[in-house]
């Protein structure tokens, strides 16, 4: 058996725990809905996410997926690169070589850094102590540049557009990477100590000068735009796909606690109808809510709770919030930041720290993205107040 393989008892108290906790849940929804009605719903809503959400969502990956494949072909993204260089030491205590990470991750998804840190001629940039952090600049800028987009292409039912809410969700995402990665870099210093080396191996180094050199596609300008922008659609097309779980089993299960009954008042059984939960625990938490995000609806509240598990299920839920005037420009300020700050991290962390090597720091890594996560959304909130008071 393999050294790292996980096992436990066949049976195990988990096994009546977790029984109990399913049960538990699926009688609450079938009390309201009954039972019919309930898995009604679940597939109705399901299929109705694949087809009007998912498909869409794999529309916009793809196409950025393309634009990316092109920024990095011809430099932009390592011009880009230079720029922040000289940021990410006095802002984040991280070296230049650490925005290479931010903008693969920014095009792509959280994991997207792990192809970087593996690499032991990128890794020779760094302190031990740094290296885990990278999970949290990560995480912080994962599916960004798709967040922006898809949020941004919302329509307004009063004609005018996202954009800079969402350029302002931006910038609390900066915010709260920033938060994340200093509380990561307190425990991670003194655990491991500020000055150690990471262990490198010679076998994984490339020898490639990251900051300085880019590796390109061969052929004329022609063959290497073309390639460049179909190699970066079908990786848009990957992350699509990947999303789809997600966004039909946790945006499903999610909406199914956030919205009410059908037009009339009742069950039918069809796409989108639900028990109205979460809004009640919203309501609840208003007191914190308001003046933390300027949340005027509690609802609002389904969203970073779903970004928790997947960033793409997250913004399925703000088209129909939107149609419904659950949330405006300031929510949606609030949304992009943490959708895009959080993005899934409760179900990549673990993952990712053990890629790197530091499980041991996993719990630690947590922790600091859940206070910056928070911080993201707080930002952006007082963000868009100050945008308002200046512009409106």
């Amino acid at each position: 058996m393999e050294a790292n393989k996980r096992t436990k008892k066949a049976v195990s108290l988990e096994s009546i725990v977790f029984l109990a906790v399913m049960g538990g849940i699926t009688w609450y929804l079938a009390s309201t809905f009954g039972m019919i009605k309930m898995i009604n719903t679940a597939m109705n809503t399901a299929y109705s996410l694949l087809m009007e959400t998912v498909l869409y969502i794999m529309a916009i990956t793809t196409v950025t997926g393309g634009i990316a494949g092109l920024l990095t072909e011809f430099g932009v993204i390592s011009l880009a690169n230079k720029l922040l260089n000289p940021l990410m030491k006095p802002i984040y205590g991280l070296p230049g070589a650490s925005a290479i990470g931010v903008m693969s991750t920014y095009l792509s998804d959280n994991p997207a850094i792990l192809t970087l840190a593996e690499d032991s001629s990128y890794k020779r940039y760094f302190k031990k102590f740094q290296l885990p952090a990278l999970t949290n600049l990560g995480t912080a800028f994962g599916m960004g540049l798709i967040v922006t987009v898809f949020v941004s292409a919302i329509p307004d039912p009063l004609g005018r557009t996202f954009v800079p809410a969402a350029i302002i969700g931006n910038l609390g995402a900066i915010c709260g990477s920033i938060v994340s990665v200093r509380i990561m870099l307190r425990f991670t210093g003194k655990a491991y100590g500020v000055s150690a080396m990471p262990d490198l191996s010679a076998q994984d180094d490339t020898g490639m000068d990251f900051e300085n050199i880019r590796v390109i596609r061969s052929g004329s300008i022609f063959d290497r735009m073309l390639s460049a922008a179909l190699d970066g659609g079908q990786e848009g097309v990957k992350v699509g796909l990947s999303i789809i779980p997600g966004v039909l089993i946790i945006c499903t299960f999610v909406l199914m606690l956030t919205n009410g009954p059908g037009e009339a008042g009742v069950y039918t059984g069809g796409a989108y109808e639900g028990v109205g939960l979460l809004p009640k625990i919203g309501d609840k938490l208003s007191f914190l809510l308001t003046p933390l995000f300027g949340f005027r609806d509690a609802a609002a509240v389904a969203v970073p709770i779903t970004a928790l598990g997947a960033a793409g299920a997250a913004i399925g839920l703000i088209p129909g919030m939107v149609s419904a005037g659950q949330v405006s420009y300031n929510e949606i300020a609030v949304l992009t930041a943490m959708c895009m700050c959080w993005s899934g991290y409760l179900s990549t962390h673990a993952a990712m720290m053990s890629a790197l090597g530091y499980q041991e720091m996993t719990g630690k890594a947590i922790f600091s993205h859940t206070i910056g996560g928070l911080f993201a959304g707080i930002s952006a909130h007082w963000l868009y107040v100050l945008y308002a008071a200046l512009f409106h």
